[in-house]
């Protein structure tokens, strides 16, 4: 690996930690933006909500731009109209001009993360390509972190129309960053695939659907991913200072204490797909059980929780991004080169479908508790968020079937995942057998 591979990853993910910062501003912003906008609950979650949507439906045809256009000019390009929506967004006062501002973060959003991602295996061996997508999504949280504490300190000080002109100013100045210093490969710097043809374009989005790999991959994100990006894009700091109690600062705290979790977590949880590729849904079966359990212990606590129970929560959910980085290892090891950018678009759609639907009945509910105003309390925050629960029953379902039907479809090419408890139960066996048959000196 040379200092040029490491330079042009380092500068892709740059560009996508700016884009992490602009898709959570609206989150750390959120009871400014009640004030600022003068709207309720449900018609904030729409913001966000919108922005999603884009960002989702984006996924697939971004995905075919890419394997079309490379990564370097939609990493540019999406830089560059995110920093114009929140160049909007600081100087409109009104809802139409909010609407238009969070449609251009989530196009612009939506091109960028899976472009980064198409760096790594054009870069790196194939050894290497399940940690460095791990730390690629984890440290891009950084740009939580920046939204969290700086971007928050501006709002509380200079205001608004600073905070997010200081963002749009970022963003254009790693947008060209991104243009001077990123190659597509090794060989070119801007490598340009086949043109796109219809009856092509349906046969690589047919062909990646059909795939029971992809599909566990995206319910792996859709189920993994969605309560950390509804905490960290919309709910999680009004839930925190208006449910819970807690002052500002130390909210944000919490939210780059998020971060970190997963940041640290990453390499880990990559390390263990690397070694165990036919086990990782169990990794994700885990995440997805402590972060239902975490939420079920905040929930049923009488009155606010206190601040250990909180922590519990925040750990677990930053478990959620490296285990939605899982979905995307799916799509690469299912799928050929020529339709890995459909593939990765694919999976990108279900943690934020299931994101956008969670805060916008999020919003809803807390409308219909409070009549539409924000005089929130910790009671009408419990009753919301346990809607969450949905989510992850139909995550899980379409998981587990998924999960069934790739085994059965590995097992047709001569791969065949036994059962974990059989394999467990068997290696038990085997270190029994092993300890009676040494020699007692050796006992």
């Amino acid at each position: 690996m040379s200092k040029r591979a490491w330079a042009v990853w380092a500068v892709g993910l740059a560009a996508y930690i700016m884009a992490v910062l602009h898709r959570t501003s609206l989150g750390v912003a959120g009871l400014d933006a009640q004030d600022r906008f003068h709207v309720g609950a449900g018609a904030l979650a729409s913001f966000a909500v919108l922005q999603l949507l884009v960002y989702a439906g984006l996924q697939v045809p971004v995905g075919l731009l890419l394997d079309r256009f490379g990564s370097l000019r939609l990493v540019v390009s999406g830089g560059l109209i995110m920093a114009a929506g929140q160049a909007l967004m600081a100087t409109t006062h009104g809802v139409e001009g909010a609407v238009i501002a969070r449609v251009l973060v989530g196009a612009g959003d939506a091109m960028t993360f899976i472009s980064v991602l198409r760096l790594v295996p054009q870069w790196f061996p194939a050894r290497r390509v399940p940690v460095l997508t791990q730390v690629t999504g984890l440290v891009g949280q950084a740009g939580q972190v920046l939204s969290a504490v700086p971007l928050a300190a501006l709002l509380a000080g200079p205001g608004w129309t600073t905070a997010f002109l200081g963002a749009a100013g970022a963003g254009v100045f790693v947008a060209i960053a991104a243009l001077a210093a990123l190659r597509d490969t090794p060989q070119q710097r801007i490598s340009s695939g086949a043109p796109i043809r219809m009856r092509q374009l349906g046969a690589d989005l047919t062909g990646a659907w059909r795939h029971p790999g992809t599909r566990l991959g995206l319910w792996s994100h859709f189920t993994t991913q969605f309560t950390g990006t509804v905490f960290a894009l919309m709910w999680g700091f009004p839930f925190l200072i208006a449910g819970e109690g807690l002052q500002r600062p130390t909210a944000s705290v919490l939210l780059t204490l998020f971060v970190l979790v997963g940041m640290a977590a990453g390499p880990i949880i990559g390390t263990l797909v690397q070694r165990y590729p036919l086990r990782r849904s169990n990794l994700v079966l885990g995440i997805i059980g402590a972060n239902a359990l975490a939420w079920g212990v905040v929930l049923l606590w009488p009155g606010h929780a206190p601040m250990p129970v909180l922590v519990l929560l925040i750990v677990a959910l930053g478990l959620g991004g490296p285990g939605s980085m899982i979905g995307f290892d799916y799509a690469r090891t299912f799928n050929p080169p020529s339709r890995l950018g459909t593939a990765t678009g694919v999976v990108n759609v279900g943690g934020f479908v299931a994101s956008l639907v969670c805060i916008e009945l999020i919003g809803l509910i807390l409308d219909a508790r409070t009549g539409g105003g924000a005089d929130y309390d910790i009671g009408d925050f419990k009753i919301a968020m346990s809607v969450q629960y949905l989510i992850f029953a139909i995550g899980l379902f379409g998981i587990l079937r998924n999960r069934r039907l790739a085994r059965v479809r590995l097992a047709t090419e001569g791969v065949v995942v036994r059962p974990l408890r059989v394999v467990l139960a068997e290696r038990r066996g085997l270190a029994k057998v092993r300890a009676e048959t040494l020699p007692r000196r050796h006992r």
